[in-house]
């Protein structure tokens, strides 16, 4: 059980959260947080140390809540496994409709900022994308037993190319400012996937 965050604490995280998806981890300063908060900086140190701790807090609340969101999506109730994993895919495409600021990875996007200047950032954001993939790989592999059980790529690899496409779908999103190209790419990871699985005749 998840145990109960401050109503002042939980500001801070959601700010952080919403302003580091919109515009970086270097960009957001301290002061920009207390403002989207509505909250004072006196409050923002009693609760954390720094911006990195801040982060490292909004980190497992993101996981937790991003958890929780696939967890009960419509296409985990669906028997096929090869389906489950392709409804993933088409879960991924239907938010990108939102603005991309709501539909952009705060993991991947710290993980391009920190990766060499804030080490605890980088495992953190590391350990949460690796867990997701490990929730997906499940499905995967059982996809694998039932259509492909003689091929010779791992379910682990599947759940990293997925990742990879997903995470650079998001930077090109950012560079077009829209999400054609994101929509485009994984219509071509559904294609892929369904050639991964055939079901037969």
């Amino acid at each position: 059980m998840n145990k109960a965050i401050h109503p002042s604490r939980q500001k801070f995280i959601d700010a952080a959260i919403a302003l580091v998806r919109e515009q970086g981890y270097a960009a957001t300063s301290v002061d920009d947080i207390c403002v989207r908060a509505g909250m004072k900086k006196g409050s923002f140190f009693h609760h954390f140390g720094s911006k990195e701790e801040l982060l490292l807090a909004a980190i497992e609340h993101w996981n937790a809540f991003t958890s929780e969101v696939f967890r009960t999506a419509p296409y985990r109730l669906l028997d096929d496994p090869r389906d489950r994993v392709l409804g993933y895919v088409d879960l991924r495409i239907a938010i990108l409709d939102r603005p991309i600021a709501e539909f952009s990875c705060l993991l991947g996007t710290l993980v391009q900022e920190v990766y060499a200047s804030h080490p605890a950032l980088l495992a953190a954001a590391d350990g949460g994308m690796s867990g997701h993939i490990d929730e997906i790989v499940a499905d995967i592999a059982a996809a694998k037993a039932l259509y492909a059980p003689d091929a010779d790529w791992t379910a682990e690899s599947v759940g990293y190319f997925i990742q990879a496409t997903l995470q650079g779908s998001f930077i090109y999103a950012k560079a077009k400012h829209g999400p054609d190209v994101a929509r485009s790419n994984l219509a071509h990871l559904r294609r892929y996937l369904e050639t991964l699985f055939p079901r037969g005749n």
